[in-house]
């Protein structure tokens, strides 16, 4: 009889725990970003995100059940240019919020009639509404539907940053914890937490955008795209296509690869060196599945670009939306598009508010240093790679995915920029899933762990930006206390200040230097009361004003940097109104001039009157330094110099006036001097024109350089000239304040752009002199 031998039962080893960044790493990420976000999402006032003054109202238009708008440049609607954007992601969040009542949205978006939107002042005034008690907690009507879909929107920033981690698990496989870097690289960036806390569209394409891109990456690396992935991808495309124009950039990446994938499976890719090529009839499987993706996808999508033909004759409606949003007097070239580059940086790391509150400098220039790092590190990879002589066909086309679809949407970018100021570093955020995984591979391969230790001071920052920049900027003032009030430095009548009105009383000033150059500013601290409940909402303007009775300079804005409207003071109510007043850079010098201080209704232009009947209050003298003297061989002292290059051919050295206060009828004798900056290949008539409003022409001259006897073609480098105009008034001439502007143009009409001094291409193609007065 055989022996039997017992067999113990196999022991099953202990699957080996997945590393940590893959069981917690991602979830304690979005956790992380769902905490900033909506600490953005809270702190940040309503409406003070780019564009949201115009993005909330399609949504509530939608909400109403009114549609969508047709646009009207001549009339646009509260939306402005974004009636012009694809619907998707207002159609989404007006079924989130078309229970709330939303009437009160014409008090709560309540317009600063001054703000400085889009420019980083000294003084404030960039906050795009007037703020009340309304926005505070518990919320309700307009104010709640806003905070709600900022919600929603964080949560749809948090998928972009899934979606970036995914991504990156496919670009760099078996590496979690650098796939969860990048993913943090995403959720760190402060101008990115801003946008997916605000009401904006964007936020809806860039996620789609990275879902998008993920699943391409995976179709590239394997196994090929299953029947539910050709829908979903189709669905996906479709619905970013109605999210942002932009997002059409995705189409062909998706198809190609789609496309790499089937070939790949096909054995087309990587067949043994004298095998057969497989039939080309196995390719239409291929095309029948690229049916399925963008069959989807344009009956997803399609109706809106018919829609824009039929209504616009353009498929993308870019026509409406330039004609609303304005476009550039000139297109912009690529040189032009590099001089906008350090704005474009700083509005992808963070610039907040309407792109003009701005975070310290230094911390620019750490960021942008990571990122050449990490170009640095990626060029080293790709070096390396070469060098080795082995490169994955399939890891080359992961690369050129992330990396085309970058290039796609910064060409795609430059092109719009071109036609409209546009030059927003966040507008690339549809790629920055794929940015994530460049900087943290490029990082990586300097050292390791300077991809998480760039995180971690990124993440800190993202953390301190609400609280340290973001509140602060929008602060009211507080009230003066007694020992403040005391401390005024130069009170007036006395200490009992000056009444306008019996309603507001300027109580004193500061003046922190009573002189001050061209390119320079004066800084003035107005101390005001308020006397009783006002029923208007005032501004104050303080105006520079010299010998001549020229408004040299002049801020006007509303109370508070901007921040109060007077229906809003308490009788009593105090505080210190802080003012930084620019000298532009050709105004007349030397001059004696004073600073006048007055309040003005902006609906009617009626003004508060002082005691004694006038309406500006003469506060303080002040002199207008000239600049450092300049003198050339051939000229002399050049008057007023301030160097004005036009298209680095011709500069206008500066410019003298025989005077700057003149009656109908009379001339103005002007005289510019220019230097050839080079040989010029053409002739250049001068236009010197006075313009009021409207564009308006009340006296002008146009000529060849010297009344037509030094033609610009024979000007040699360094050559100089004094070149005199006469300018006389209509005699019809209303009485009031005129600019004197100066430009050359060629036989066609094109007119010499103006360079900056740091050598960008501008818009501009004339310049500004003093201005000057008309009397009665």
């Amino acid at each position: 009889m055989r022996s039997q031998v017992a067999v113990p039962p196999a022991v099953r080893e202990p699957a080996a725990r997945a590393p940590w960044p893959q069981r917690y790493g991602l979830r304690l990420l979005l956790a992380a970003f769902g905490l900033l976000g909506s600490l953005y999402a809270i702190v940040t006032p309503l409406f003070e995100v780019s564009d949201e003054v115009w993005h909330y109202p399609m949504v509530r238009t939608l909400a109403e059940g009114h549609g969508l708008p047709v646009q009207n440049p001549a009339q646009p609607g509260p939306w402005r240019q974004e009636g012009s954007q694809p619907p998707l992601y207002y159609a989404v969040m007006a079924l989130a919020t078309a229970w709330i009542d939303t009437g009160d949205m014409p008090v709560v978006r309540w317009v600063n009639p001054h703000a400085d939107n889009g420019i980083i002042t000294a003084d404030r005034n960039n906050n795009i509404i007037i703020h009340t008690d309304r926005e505070r907690w518990p919320w309700h009507g307009t104010v709640l539907a806003v905070r709600l879909i900022r919600l929603l929107s964080v949560l749809l920033g948090a998928g972009t940053v899934y979606f970036t981690y995914r991504l990156a698990a496919q670009v760099l496989p078996g590496r979690s914890g650098l796939a969860l870097a990048a993913a943090a690289f995403t959720a760190f960036t402060p101008m990115f937490v801003f946008i997916s806390a605000s009401v904006n569209n964007d936020n809806l394409a860039i996620t789609l955008s990275a879902a998008a891109l993920w699943l391409a990456a995976r179709w590239v690396r394997g196994p090929a795209a299953t029947s539910r992935e050709l829908v979903l991808m189709g669905l996906i495309l479709g619905g970013a296509a109605l999210s942002k124009t932009s997002a059409l950039g995705l189409w062909p990446l998706a198809g190609a690869a789609l496309v790499f994938g089937d070939l790949k499976g096909a054995g087309w890719l990587a067949r043994p060196a004298g095998a057969p090529s497989p039939a080309l009839r196995g390719l239409w499987p291929t095309a029948r599945r690229l049916a399925v993706v963008f069959g989807l996808a344009l009956l997803t999508s399609g109706w809106w670009f018919w829609r824009n033909y039929q209504l616009y004759g353009d498929w993308l409606g870019w026509n409406a939306f330039l004609a609303t949003v304005g476009q550039r007097p000139h297109p912009a070239g690529l040189l032009q598009l590099w001089g906008e580059r350090v704005g474009f940086v700083q509005a992808y790391w963070g610039l907040f508010g309407g792109v003009s509150v701005a975070m310290p400098g230094w911390v620019y220039a750490a960021l942008n240093l990571a990122a050449a790092a990490a170009g640095a590190g990626l060029l080293w990879a790709a070096g390396a790679a070469l060098a080795r002589g082995r490169i994955d066909l399939t890891s080359l086309a992961l690369w050129g995915l992330v990396l085309g679809w970058l290039a796609l949407i910064v060409a795609g970018l430059g092109r719009w920029t071109s036609l409209t100021w546009a030059s927003q570093g966040r507008l690339a955020f549809p790629a920055i899933s794929a940015i994530g995984v460049l900087l943290a591979a490029g990082l990586n391969r300097l050292w390791r762990g300077l991809p998480w230790l760039i995180v971690a001071g990124m993440g800190l920052l993202t953390g301190a930006v609400p609280f340290a920049i973001i509140a602060p900027h929008y602060a009211p003032p507080p009230a003066l206390s007694a020992a403040e009030q005391a401390a005024i430095p130069n009170k007036l009548a006395g200490g009992a200040g000056v009444s306008f009105g019996g309603e507001l009383r300027l109580l004193g000033y500061a003046l922190e230097t009573g002189a001050a150059r061209p390119n320079e500013a004066l800084r003035l601290t107005l101390y005001w009361q308020s006397e009783i409940a006002l029923d208007r909402n005032w501004s104050i303007f303080v105006h520079v004003v010299d010998v001549a009775g020229v408004i040299v300079a002049q801020r006007d804005r509303y109370p508070g940097q901007g921040s109060l409207a007077t229906t809003l003071l308490t009788p009593g109510q105090t505080w210190a109104d802080a003012y930084v007043i620019p000298i532009p850079d050709a105004a007349f010098a030397p001059a004696a001039a004073h600073i006048e201080v007055g309040l003005f209704d902006l609906v009617d232009g009626v003004r508060l009157p002082l005691a004694d009947g006038t309406d500006a209050l003469v506060l303080t003298p002040v002199t207008i330094l000239a600049r450092p003297a300049v003198a050339l061989p051939g000229l002399g002292e050049i008057p007023n110099p301030f160097g004005q290059n036009f298209a680095n051919q011709i500069e206008l050295l500066g410019y003298d006036m025989d005077r700057r206060a003149l009656r109908p009828g009379e001339t103005l004798r002007l005289a510019l001097d220019w230097r050839a900056l080079g040989p010029i290949p053409a002739n250049y008539s001068v236009f010197a024109h006075v313009r009021g409003e409207g564009e308006s022409l009340w006296a002008g001259q146009d000529s060849w350089p010297l009344r037509g006897s030094a033609p610009t073609s024979t000007w040699r480098l360094g050559d100089v000239y004094r070149d005199p105009y006469e300018l006389t008034l209509q005699s019809n001439t209303p009485p009031g304040l005129y600019d004197v502007e100066v430009g050359l143009y060629d036989a066609d009409g094109a007119r010499l752009r103006v360079i900056a001094d740091n050598g960008r291409v501008t818009d501009a193609d004339f310049v500004f002199l003093s201005r000057i007065r008309v009397l009665p």
